[in-house]
């Protein structure tokens, strides 16, 4: 599951990519003008964006430029159907980190929007291994030293936010950004999902930064086993 703004002005092509990232587990936020996109980039936390390029009141390019001169990383892809070399190079120049040309194939877009979030979260593949921890973020399965471990949906979404950044503490409030787009929990609601996950990976795996939130490292035995 990976949090996905998906900008694009075409309402029967808006909604039919919202559905099939939704389907593959993804939260989509489907915005429809770069000012509501700005709007929402500025208060909420996004795994990977999806840009038209043509919209109402702008271009994605202009979005994308905006974006990177925030200094923020979060992957990009293109989607558009301005596909010539000039315009592809243009994407790619601006900051993007792919640019996929309409018409596509679901299965393309799913694909590559499997490898970006592998390349932004340093794995090689759908298989996320640290330590003794794997996590198949592909069939959303996890499991310890072999063993599976059965998760409700929303402790698998915050285990893979805290997978993602191994080693750095992530906020109660980022780690709800990066759950949804629009949603926020409860304030206590991480912290109780987190106590479950404690419950089922052993308390060693999650640490509390007090005052800050949570990390997520291997334990030093699971390293090195």
């Amino acid at each position: 599951m990976a949090s996905i703004l998906l900008l694009e002005d075409d309402l029967p092509l808006g909604q039919s990519l919202q559905r099939v990232l939704s389907m593959a587990g993804h939260q989509v936020l489907w915005l429809r003008t770069a000012a509501d996109a700005r709007r929402f980039l500025a208060e909420n936390e996004f795994a990977l964006l999806l840009l038209d390029i043509t919209l109402p009141d702008g271009t994605g390019l202009e979005l994308l430029s905006w974006w990177r001169a925030q200094g923020r990383k979060t992957p990009v892809m293109m989607i558009t159907a301005r596909d010539s070399i000039e315009e592809r190079v243009e994407g790619l120049d601006c900051g993007a980190d792919d640019y996929l040309g309409k018409p596509f194939a679901m299965e393309e877009l799913l694909s590559r929007v499997r490898a970006q979030l592998r390349r932004h979260s340093g794995q090689a593949s759908n298989t996320w291994q640290l330590g003794g921890l794997t996590i198949d973020t592909a069939r959303r399965r996890v499991l310890l030293e072999g063993r599976e471990i059965v998760l409700s949906a929303r402790e698998y979404d915050i285990l893979l936010s805290l997978a993602a950044e191994p080693g750095r503490v992530l906020t109660r409030e980022q780690i709800e950004r990066t759950l949804s787009g629009t949603e926020l929990l409860d304030s206590n609601a991480i912290d109780v999902h987190v106590y479950k996950l404690r419950k089922k990976l052993g308390n060693d795996w999650i640490a509390t930064v007090r005052g800050v939130g949570y990390v997520l490292e291997a334990p030093t035995d699971a390293v090195s086993a």
